[in-house]
């Protein structure tokens, strides 16, 4: 399958440029030239499937024209060495606990997947040092460079905003060493993204180094994502053999690629009534929705800061797939926003209602869900990281303690160690040159 650059002014390229290069020529992002449809009849059993064999369907699916089968069933197996379970957390709302993977957040899954992925091919080819850039609001950072950790032939460049992420996201990729640094910028989330992608267009960089991005950019970082909503599915379907209530997904939403692979799991046939983008107050897409117009903006700090993104990259993809109408857009998919009042209240009266406890992210998607779920509809929300990731924050919200989990307190152990960076894209181009 072939790859096309949504802002369509860059040949199109195979699976191996689009995930090596991961932005096209014209600043675009790659988008697959067809989304693959799965039968009807496939989700009359999928309750039978585990989350591997499902993940490797769907994996097969787009990529099994460009990679050995048994190579790409053995990246999926690797990939998904933890499950994601499904918790019913009220009545017909269910939590998909995405937290289980290396460093408890969701964003393990699609990076161990490019991890793996990036290293078959640059094993088939023999390419020379890749170096990685990945722009960072805390999570990401942190999966990107452990599923990275010690692979041969790859660097991997951290960029995150000093200040703006919580200790333990901060301490899950600076304290690593080896083949992973990390830059604290002296700036926001926008401004790493913005040093990245300047990065990838300035030809004399390109021409030295072998620069890829780990961010959701990357094809091979959002599609896995696809895998868990099918799961979600598969097990919602177990847990309510008989129901025929529609599903929505309420999605925590920061720089888009989880809508993005929610809105491709959709076009394959998951069925699935509608999705509901939740925002904080970093809320462009949803004004997005109220308006028609997209106005991005300087991110605000909030509890929830994975989503502090005033200018996500994978809104384009969004557009794309709807070919750029608002209407199409709004058919599909609903918005809401929350402030860090309502975000700390949603956790604190779930807590104290049935003890279920949530991240500041997933608990802008329980909020959603509370509020726009219709009758005859179930909503799932992701929960996109473990509490204790934010634990001052939850503690203090709750007014308990919550435990550690070991992988946590492992990490907290080691020494930080950074590169401080101004937001000045020289200053990141001379970093770069001087690797």
């Amino acid at each position: 399958m072939n790859y096309y650059s949504t802002n369509r002014q860059s040949p199109h390229v195979n699976l191996r440029e689009a995930v090596v290069k991961s932005l096209a020529p014209d600043s675009g992002l790659y988008m697959p030239e067809r989304i693959p449809v799965m039968p009807p009849s496939y989700f009359n059993r999928i309750e039978n499937k585990s989350f591997q064999e499902i993940s490797y369907d769907i994996a097969l699916a787009f990529f099994g024209e460009d990679i050995d089968k048994e190579a790409l069933r053995q990246i999926v197996y690797d990939t998904l060495s933890f499950d994601v379970p499904l918790h019913e957390v009220s009545r017909d709302i269910y939590s998909l606990e995405l937290y289980y993977g290396p460093t408890l957040a969701f964003k393990d899954i699609g990076s161990r997947f490019m991890a793996r992925l990036l290293s078959y091919f640059t094993q088939e080819n023999g390419r020379e040092q890749a170096d990685i850039l990945v722009a960072t609001t805390g999570d990401t950072g942190g999966a990107v460079a452990n599923g990275f950790l010690g692979v041969d032939g790859v660097h991997v460049h951290v960029l995150y905003p000093g200040g703006m992420v919580s200790d333990i996201q901060e301490k899950q990729f600076t304290t690593l060493g080896c083949n992973v640094t990390a830059l604290e910028v002296d700036g926001t989330f926008d401004d790493c993204q913005r040093l990245v992608k300047t990065a990838f267009v300035d030809n004399e960089l390109k021409s030295r180094l072998n620069l890829t991005s780990a961010n959701s950019i990357n094809v091979a970082r959002f599609l896995p994502q696809i895998f868990y909503y099918f799961q979600a599915c598969a097990q919602w379907k177990k847990m309510n053999p008989r129901k025929k209530t529609e599903l929505v997904f309420s999605i925590p939403s920061g720089n888009f690629g989880n809508i993005t692979a929610a809105s491709f799991a959709r076009r394959m046939g998951l069925p699935v009534k509608r999705l509901i983008a939740a925002n904080n107050r970093n809320d462009v897409f949803f004004d997005f929705l109220r308006t028609g117009q997209y106005r991005p903006r300087p991110s605000v700090a909030t509890l929830a800061n994975a989503m502090d993104v005033g200018d996500p990259s994978n809104f384009a993809r969004v557009l794309d797939l709807f070919d750029h109408s608002h209407e199409a857009v709004c058919s599909h998919i609903r918005g809401a926003r929350f402030d860090d009042r309502q975000i700390a209240e949603t956790i604190s009266a779930l807590y104290k209602e049935t003890g279920y406890l949530m991240d500041p992210h997933g608990a802008c998607g329980y909020a959603a869900l509370k509020e726009g779920l219709e009758n005859d509809e179930a909503g799932i929300f992701l929960e996109t990281a473990h509490p204790a990731k934010f634990k001052e924050i939850v503690e203090k919200i709750i007014g308990a303690e919550i435990e550690m989990p070991g992988q946590l307190a492992s990490f907290m152990q080691g020494e930080k160690q950074t590169v401080p960076l101004s937001s000045r894209y020289e200053d990141f181009k001379a970093y770069l040159m001087a690797c």
